[in-house]
């Protein structure tokens, strides 16, 4: 997200070194379907294996949703978005849309983006870009409760980015943006966020967007000892750390299951988000119904990470060092609302 900006560092760990430091052991290979009945899963290469408990973390597959604007998928289109940066600050470029399509779940790295280019903008010198944020969301970051939306809406209106809200983005030509039901807007260039399908995986069931149905406690609905966790359930929000809570609701399942003396904790989905604005960040927090929103520029968590697990962060933040500085148990009252650690400088997690 942030490397076209050259700001913070984005922090990457080799799976080999993660697994064995968890106990586990990797296999690298790509999953092509499950036969619940049997209890096993064939690769593409054709090879069957055997399991006892299968958990399905496959992510969810990013499709283009704005025809003719720039997708930003992630690091792999930070190059694209660069070249747009670039002929902004050429001149070439005076008006830019970042648009959230109808089914975006995670509309945050949006609003990032849309930061990040107006700071970019002021830190070279350009002047006379516009700069414009459509979204199909009543108020901006809503799902974060009001308290935050009315925070970000102030954050964004101090940078002048223009903001439509309650439109859909349906593509970009001709020098417009065209929506549903609304008038186009003329624009130069548009970003967009990707829509999302599940994998569609044989013998595993799933909605007609590919998404799986699982319990609360991440067990996939209509199969015997397969969960699943993150991006490819029916959980609307796609999001590291949600997934990550996701994970720990199935794991706390397995392991009673297994005989460990723990109580199986449900799928209680509290929503944490990094906002990084070019100058000092947002930390936003609020429960998935929008309720006890808060936002504060001073971490509500530690570390201060992108994506929030209570159990991985923790886990990840000891590969950097960083685990001796966290006190009281994960996720609990005091490390949410009294933390205050420095802040990040845009890596993450």
């Amino acid at each position: 997200m942030t490397e076209p900006f050259r700001v913070g560092e984005v922090k990457r760990f080799p799976l080999q070194k993660l697994t064995e430091a968890a106990g586990a052991r990797l296999r690298t290979g790509s999953l092509a379907a499950v036969d619940a009945e049997r209890k096993v899963v064939t690769l593409e290469n054709g090879q069957e294996l055997g399991y006892d408990i299968l958990l399905l973390a496959l992510g969810a597959r990013p499709r283009e949703a704005v025809a003719g604007a720039l997708t930003f998928r992630g690091p792999q289109d930070g190059p694209a978005l660069s070249a747009l940066l670039e002929k902004t600050t050429a001149g070439e470029i005076h008006r830019i849309a970042f648009a959230v399509p109808t089914g975006a779940s995670w509309p945050l790295p949006l609003y990032e983006l849309a930061l990040l280019t107006a700071e970019y903008m002021s830190a070279h010198g350009t002047r006379g870009v516009e700069i414009l944020l459509a979204t199909p969301e009543d108020h901006p970051l809503s799902l974060f409760g009001p308290a935050a939306s009315e925070a970000v809406s102030e954050l964004l209106a101090s940078r002048e980015i223009q903001v439509e809200t309650s439109v859909t983005p349906l593509r970009f030509e001709e020098g417009v943006l065209r929506l549903a039901a609304q008038r186009p807007i003329a624009v130069d260039a548009v970003v967009a966020l990707p829509q999302l399908e599940g994998p569609r995986l044989p013998g595993v069931p799933h909605d007609e967007h590919g998404f799986v149905p699982t319990d609360e406690y991440g067990w996939v609905v209509g199969l015997t000892d397969v969960y699943a966790a993150g991006d490819l359930s029916q959980f609307p929000l796609k999001q590291g750390g949600t997934a990550t809570q996701q994970a720990d609701a199935a794991a706390s399942s397995i392991a009673a299951d297994a005989g460990a003396a723990v109580k199986p904790e449900p799928f209680r989905p509290v929503l944490r988000g990094l906002l990084l604005t070019g100058f000092v960040p947002r930390f936003l927090r609020a429960e998935a119904t929008g309720a006890h929103s808060v936002v504060d520029t001073e971490p509500l968590w530690w570390p201060p990470a992108k994506i929030v697990g209570r159990y991985l962060t923790p886990f990840l933040a000891a590969e950097l060092g960083l685990a001796e500085t966290v006190v009281g148990p994960p996720g609990s009252a005091s490390r949410e609302h009294n933390a205050r650690s420095p802040s990040p400088t845009g890596g993450s997690l």
